[in-house]
């Protein structure tokens, strides 16, 4: 029985650098992470097909004949070719590669068992590089469809090949127990489903009898990976809205009310009145508030963070808004105090650069309570940082802070834990935000402010650069700026930062000094220089802003009203959608125009087709997640680990809704999964929790 805990390199024939090359390949580190590492196709070695019987819509054959015949043609670098024959007919083999290996194998007359893929040329069927066996008894014939895992070539190289990686999961297969893979999921799922058994199925993904026996294992396997995400995160919810307390906002007062009828800029639109709504619900019912505040870009997220502050602040509590970028906390900080400024309110500013004479003043302040509103980067969760009785968080584009740090700011508050709002700008699909957010309740501005005008979306290939530039000229006489964006891949980066500079050449041609400046930003700049082109940008010194970077969401610059965004195809639809949004910030018409080569992928095609139809956020996060998947959505992947091995909320939407509906009934009627039924599932959680950290109550 394997030790499911063992670290793999303690395994026979493993090692410490094979040990490497699997964590950092697959983040596989025990033999337990091994076995549920699943393989991604199979060989059918279990039966035996005649040559005459080959067709050449056939895909991979299995064969046992003799060879007639072989010969190497060409060079050494040439190919080598083999004719073999079952009786029924003839057919021809093919190396290209790997001959000097392949050759002293060959013998006229000699029998093999060849396994290989169909190849069609000239109306000829050939067998390219096929696997030899020269044990052509029965017992070479496999009973059960032979796996094939994912691999790297150091892998391969180090040994830890095909071979080797059957021969374990074989040995393994054979000795694992119930007792190691214990069944969670309620046996009447089992019935109503017609699943197999938890270790049928993992047995089954490694060494099926035949396809739809694989099939079932892994729709089984799915189940339970959407089963156990979802049950998790409803118990995580239930669990935090029943028993963590939090501070009872129970009046809205004098800075909201005076706020709201005498000093807010616009009027709210129902969206926001309906988040805000929710918010003061959650705030004033004992218990922790802990949402998701989901809101396309310029949806006035910053504003309903506000009115929630006020309603903190109302009832004697500090609050901290935090954002990940000091350009961006600079912003809040500007916005809010303005806003702020007539009902008298103290609010400042903490970042990596506030000079130590003003940051040990503000400390001071913060902890007597002077202060009520602290905007800062990540600088607000260092050890130094006291408050008197912080009773709100929010965070301003939260896949930007690692989980720990976030926690680090939970923690601020004593006795009870602050009220948390997670913001973000990047619109997530709704199974992706179920399965990576299920565990908080979510708000979303699904409108936007009225008076704006929408961005016009342009795509322009190279024959109309001119045009572009014509339109950029255009808008910066009257005052206007613009941004040009190159796409930065860091396996390209140096090629992108050529690009960039071409770029750059062009525009200082076209937009010549001194009538025109030009800010630039990209990856290898320091910081502190990256932070300083940005405000020469933001304090209108320069003209046009060029970057490889992307342009840091949240950034607002009113003033700009073009976005040129460089080989477009490049970006996803979520970047494209995000880059878009840095301008159309004022009343003013802008433009956003997306540049391309004159060919476009399919995908390509679909992305700049999307841009050109549809300025809605969800609609846009729906698209991108069907062309890129949903584990590469921005943002979601620093969220929460992705705990799926084969499930894909793309692929497997109804098993997902299944799995979720099965969910939501266990968990409805039995909360505490006391019921006898539901022992397997409790032990299970119990088991994942001790050896997780529990990071959920901080978003």
């Amino acid at each position: 029985m394997p030790d499911l805990d063992q670290p793999i390199e303690y395994v026979k024939g493993i090692g410490p650098r094979k040990a490497e090359l699997l964590k950092k390949a697959f983040s596989v580190t025990t033999v337990g992470d091994l076995i549920l590492q699943y393989p991604f196709r199979y060989i059918d070695k279990t039966n035996i097909t005649l040559i005459k019987n080959i067709k050449p819509t056939d895909d991979w054959v299995l064969i046992k004949a003799k060879v007639t015949n072989f010969d190497l043609i060409g060079s050494a670098k040439g190919r080598l070719v083999a004719f073999v024959t079952d009786g029924s007919g003839f057919i021809e083999l093919l190396w290209f590669q790997g001959i000097k290996w392949i050759q002293p194998m060959l013998a006229i007359g000699k029998e093999f068992l060849i396994y290989g893929k169909i190849n069609v040329f000239n109306n000829k069927i050939s067998l390219p590089h096929p696997e030899l066996e020269s044990n052509t008894s029965q017992d070479a014939i496999s009973e059960v469809l032979m796996p094939i895992y994912s691999t790297t070539d150091p892998l391969n190289r180090a040994g830890f090949d095909m071979k080797f990686r059957r021969g374990l999961m074989e040995s393994w297969m054979k000795a694992i127990t119930p007792y190691q893979f214990p069944e969670m999921l309620p046996e009447a799922l089992i019935n109503h489903y017609k699943f197999p058994a938890r270790i049928d199925a993992i047995r089954q993904m490694h060494f099926p009898k035949n396809l739809a026996e694989a099939t079932r294992a892994k729709d089984r396997l799915i189940f339970e990976e959407f089963f156990i995400n979802q049950a998790s995160l409803m118990i995580q919810k239930l669990y935090r809205k029943n028993n963590i307390k939090g501070y009872v906002f129970g009046q809205i007062g004098h800075y909201f009310n005076t706020f709201y009828k005498d000093h807010l800029p616009f009027e709210l639109t129902n969206a926001q009145k309906r988040v805000i709504k929710e918010i003061r619900i959650d705030s004033g019912s004992g218990f922790q508030l802990n949402r998701l505040l989901q809101g396309d870009v310029g949806s006035g997220k910053t504003i309903v963070a506000l009115m929630a502050s006020l309603i903190a602040i109302d009832n004697g509590y500090q609050v901290c808004i935090m954002a990940p970028l000091e350009i961006l906390a600079q912003q809040h900080f500007r916005s809010i105090k303005k806003l702020v400024e007539p009902l008298g309110l103290k609010v400042e500013l903490l970042t990596g650069s506030t000079k130590k004479k003003e940051r040990v003043d503000l400390l001071k302040r913060l902890e007597s309570g002077d202060i009520q509103l602290l905007i800062g980067t990540h600088a607000v969760i260092e050890p130094p940082v006291i408050f008197k009785q912080l009773g709100l968080v929010i965070i301003d584009e939260q896949h930007r802070f690692g989980v720990e740090q976030r926690a680090a700011l939970w923690r601020k508050a004593t006795p009870l834990p602050p009220h948390v709002i997670v913001m973000t700008a990047t619109p997530i699909p709704r199974t992706l935000a179920m399965s990576v957010y299920g565990d908080l309740d979510v708000s979303i501005i699904d409108e936007l402010p009225p008076g704006r005008k929408p961005i016009k979306t342009l795509h322009f290939n190279e024959m109309k650069r001119t045009e572009m530039e014509m339109l950029m000229h255009r808008e910066l006489a009257i005052g206007r700026q613009a941004f040009v964006v190159f796409p930065l891949i860091e396996e390209s980066e140096k090629v992108d930062l050529e690009n960039l500079q071409m770029g750059y050449d062009r525009l200082f041609i076209s937009f010549p000094p001194p009538k025109y400046q030009i800010s630039v930003v990209h990856g290898r700049m320091k910081a502190a220089d990256k932070e300083h082109e940005m405000q020469r940008f933001v304090k209108h010194q320069t003209n046009i802003l060029v970057a490889t970077t992307v342009i840091e969401v949240g950034v607002d610059i009113p003033n700009a009203s073009v976005m040129v965004i460089e080989n477009a195809d490049r970006f996803g639809l979520s970047q494209l959608h995000q880059l878009r949004g840095r301008v159309g910030r004022g009343a003013d018409q802008s433009y956003c125009i997306l540049m391309t080569g004159f060919k476009l992928s399919a995908d390509g095609k679909t992305r700049v087709k999307t841009m050109e139809e549809t300025d809605n956020g969800f609609t846009i996060a729906e698209v991108d997640m069907q062309l890129r998947g949903p584990g590469n959505i921005e943002g979601t992947q620093q969220s929460g680990s992705n705990e799926f091995q084969l499930a894909n909320l793309l692929t497997h939407q109804a098993i997902f809704k299944a799995a979720n509906d099965a969910a939501m009934k266990i968990i409805t009627e039995d909360p505490k999964l006391e019921k006898p039924q539901n022992k397997g599932l409790r032990d299970f959680l119990a088991s994942r929790f001790r050896k997780n950290k529990d990071w959920s109550k901080i978003g």
